[in-house]
């Protein structure tokens, strides 16, 4: 079977890749990610001046936010199946399609019930894109840079959300929801427009049956002799015909690689992440920021730092590997929300200060560590015939761990309180360490389908 089936890694010289084509590729369907991250950042400043509109409920607002995480859990389900039936480049441009009719919806929304399809509606298209760009990005790349194409992608959605935290820091004062809302209807247009300037992904092509048309895209980035020898590397990976079926996922060739992409993507949610991205303003004035706009500024600081630790991740996860990433990231981590559950428990003066240290570490670790990692694993692990469903089930189980989070980080706050509430979160940090020791491989530098293999998957 091919999936049974080692590929020789080809040497460099028979590869000469041409960098602007991949680079390209790899930004626009980065915008995919700022998209995202827009759409996730934009939440945090808008709702302070939603639930005054609208008058909500903590669990209204807590609804508000979460409905994008139902959609993208839909999203998430369509996407792959029609990433593999009409290809990655068609499904991202309707994924663009459908940011753009949210974004018209929701500055426009009379009542909130308006504001929450819109959402519903954005979550979609995030659903699509979260699950199509990965995995364009790495059919793709090169074997020697895949980790740090498929990373701008995150490195992407970090930009998005800071972008969305710069324009609530600058429409606070306006209280003006509404067109931070709006705002985001440029890079969806300016997507869409993009994504057809690009070609589809010749894996694709090639398990369609359109050898020629293959060939012709891998021809416009690298030479004939790199051509002929990235088919040959396809052709050995199609001996087994792309699989339609949901339950594929469980038999036992691929079952490893589900648990760790669920797996990983699960415990990325549940380390807390989104909290800090929902809910910054929320978590700063708990902390002791009275002022909106100060509130918003120091959650703009955390998303700062977020860009910064993925610039970090880009340069060094094809050099030091993905594991000794997430040793220091996820150790880093622990430390942070430790640190910020016993300031809370013993409330001092310089709380407000501690607290955005704390979460500035916080989400710099991340950032370099289980943020990108966490895609990069997903579109790696899994053998070509089922990568596009193999993916929208880690990104469906990273929505529904994300949905459970961002649905219940106002009322645990509100019955356990702010200490045990980050407390609970760092103890997830520590089981991803055991997770990160005991189960993930490292990909690092590997072929696609030799890293797909059950000996593939074995951890270092």
């Amino acid at each position: 079977m091919a999936n049974s089936i080692d590929v020789v890694k080809l040497p460099a010289s028979r590869l000469s890749v041409d960098p602007g084509f991949l680079w390209k590729v790899s930004l626009i369907a980065g915008l995919g990610g700022i998209l995202y991250g827009y759409d996730m950042g934009i939440i945090a400043a808008a709702m302070i001046f939603v639930r005054n509109t609208f008058a909500l409920s903590t669990g209204m607002e807590e609804a508000t936010v979460s409905v994008v995480l139902v959609g993208a859990m839909a999203g998430a389900i369509l996407g792959g199946a029609i990433a593999d039936r009409i290809g990655r480049r068609a499904t991202l441009v309707w994924g663009g399609i459908i940011f753009i009719i949210g974004s018209i919806m929701a500055p426009l929304a009379p009542a909130v019930s308006v504001l929450i399809l819109a959402r519903a509606i954005l979550g979609l298209a995030i659903g699509f894109t979260s699950v199509t760009a990965p995995v364009y990005v790495s059919e793709l790349s090169p074997p020697h840079s895949r980790g740090m194409m498929i990373g701008l992608y995150q490195l992407c959605l970090t930009i998005g959300i800071a972008l969305a935290d710069l324009t609530g820091y600058w429409l606070a004062g306006q209280q003006g929801w509404r067109a931070m809302f709006a705002l985001g209807l440029v890079p969806a247009v300016f997507f869409v427009a993009m994504v057809f300037s690009v070609p589809e992904s010749p894996r694709w092509l090639y398990a369609q049956g359109r050898l020629d048309d293959a060939r012709r895209v891998l021809l416009t980035y690298t030479n004939e002799a790199g051509a002929s020898a990235l088919l040959e590397d396809i052709r050995v990976s199609m001996l087994v015909k792309m699989e339609r079926r949901w339950s594929a996922l469980w038999s036992p060739a691929v079952r490893k690689a589900l648990f760790i992409a669920v797996g990983f993507t699960v415990l990325q949610q549940v380390t807390g992440i989104n909290t800090i991205i929902y809910y910054g303003p929320k978590i700063f004035a708990l902390a002791g920021f009275t002022a909106n706009k100060h509130a918003i500024f120091a959650t703009l600081l955390v998303a700062i730092m977020n860009v910064v630790g993925t610039l970090i991740a880009l340069v060094l996860v094809d050099r030091v590997g993905r594991k000794p990433l997430l040793y220091v990231g996820v150790g880093g981590m622990t430390a942070s929300l430790g640190v910020l559950s016993y300031a809370f428990h013993r409330q001092p003066a310089a709380l407000g200060l501690i607290a955005t240290a704390c979460l500035m570490v916080y989400i710099t670790f991340f950032a370099f560590s289980m943020g990108p990692i966490a895609w990069i694993l997903v579109a790696e692990v899994f053998p070509l015939r089922l990568r596009g469903r193999g993916v929208a089930a880690a990104t469906l189980g990273s929505g529904s761990s994300n949905f459970l989070v961002s649905m219940t980080f106002l009322s645990l706050i509100h019955f356990a309180g702010n200490a045990v509430t980050f407390g609970i979160y760092g103890v997830f940090c520590v089981l991803t360490l055991f997770f990160v020791v005991f189960v993930v491989p490292e990909t690092k530098g590997r072929e696609l389908e030799s890293i797909s293999t059950e000996r593939g998957l074995v951890t270092d």
